[in-house]
């Protein structure tokens, strides 16, 4: 029963998820008054639609996308004035890009809510060393740290907040890296830092072996002065929600940058398409998620609806990012493109790109057994 429970918790969140991406095309299209023929959510045969007028609302069987119809998206209507391929390039441009912002939004949103509603905000301050520690030792003669030390960079990559360290620190293979501190209130390049190393199915990846100290978030206890003056306790509210703005921030922008060193990853062989999840890892995913608690859950659903969000503004045909690209080349040659060759690129990417979920979903399939 917990089972089934998961499972449909999972497809709620990756319906949401979805419904947030076709809004946002939704919207910016009804707002520059082009005509919307259909509002989906999931794909094939239609479960039930409702609506009157231009625009039928539809839910359909399968949970794997969806879709914002417009008029005249395709090409071929030229007539209509509200068709989309009558319309300015740089509103279509937006139509286009705002189904994968509004991801990116939700992204922000979810960690914002998980980030004002932790009890610490973290730090990069070394509060401790866990248990078989090498990174406080000098092992092979190169540097180490110390309690206390404030970690700015972690081989070149700037680190302002704890998911910062954990991006860095796992993407380096062989466990030995510079790290620059700030020590007594002194910037100092720890060169050759050596950490313990793990792998798994062929990838190695360095282990933390240190705690990091935490900031009280007043907003946790917003009731609750802890003793100290009502002034105080107002400024310390406001200084917690400076924090929570640039906490979201940068461990969003720790996201997306963890997605996009992962596709690189995977165009240069680092990773393989069994690596990959399609549908029904991701369902999985989220079920598993949702087994360890709401938080582990949220974290989950922000990190696919960034990740949905980026990869639909990839320069590729059929995704928003190659319409867009399209759409540029139109710009530079001053005429729309002939429809059959943009129709022709769009399918290519299509097929592309289904038959790509389909060898994912094979592999996610067999991973269950």
């Amino acid at each position: 029963m917990q089972t089934v429970l998961s499972i449909l918790l999972a497809l709620i969140v990756f319906g949401v998820i979805i419904f947030v991406h076709e809004f946002g095309h939704f919207f910016t299209a009804k707002l520059f008054g082009i005509q919307v023929n259909e509002f989906s959510i999931g794909m094939g045969p239609k479960v039930f639609s409702w609506g009157k007028g231009e625009t039928a609302y539809s839910l359909r069987v399968f949970p794997v996308g969806g879709f914002c119809a417009m008029e005249g998206e395709d090409g071929g209507e030229l007539e209509n004035p509200r068709a989309f391929n009558r319309k300015p390039k740089w509103q279509r441009c937006i139509v286009l890009v705002a189904g994968g912002f509004m991801n990116v939004v939700l992204g922000l949103v979810i960690m914002f809510g998980l980030t004002v509603s932790s009890d610490l905000f973290s730090t990069t301050i070394i509060s401790g060393f866990r248990e078989n520690s090498v990174s406080n030792t000098s092992v092979s003669g190169g540097d180490c740290l110390r309690e206390g030390d404030e970690i700015l960079k972690v081989n070149n990559t700037a680190a302002h907040v704890a998911m910062d360290l954990s991006f860095a620190l796992s993407s380096d293979q062989d466990g030995i890296v510079d790290i620059l501190v700030l020590r007594d209130g002194e910037e100092i390049l720890l060169e050759g830092v050596t950490f313990n190393v793990a792998g798994e199915d062929g990838v190695t990846y360095t282990m933390i072996d240190f705690t990091v100290y935490g900031i009280d978030n007043t907003l946790s206890h917003l009731f609750d002065t802890r003793g100290v003056s009502i002034g105080t306790h107002l400024l310390n509210c406001v200084k917690s929600v400076g924090r929570a703005f640039a906490e979201t921030w940068y461990s969003t922008c720790s996201v997306v940058r963890t997605i996009w060193v992962s596709l690189i990853d995977m165009f240069t062989g680092k990773y393989g398409l069994t690596d990959l999840s399609g549908p029904v890892g991701t369902t999985g995913a989220i079920s598993q998620a949702a087994g360890m608690g709401l938080e582990s859950l949220l974290l989950m659903a922000m990190f696919i609806s960034v990740n949905l969000g980026i990869f639909n503004l990839l320069p590729f045909p059929a995704l928003d990012g190659g319409r867009v690209v399209l759409l540029g080349v139109e710009a530079v040659r001053r005429k729309p493109l002939d429809p059959r060759i943009e129709a022709g690129i769009n399918i290519a990417g299509l097929v592309i790109l289904f038959g790509l979920i389909v060898v994912v979903t094979f592999s996610d399939i067999m991973k269950l057994f």
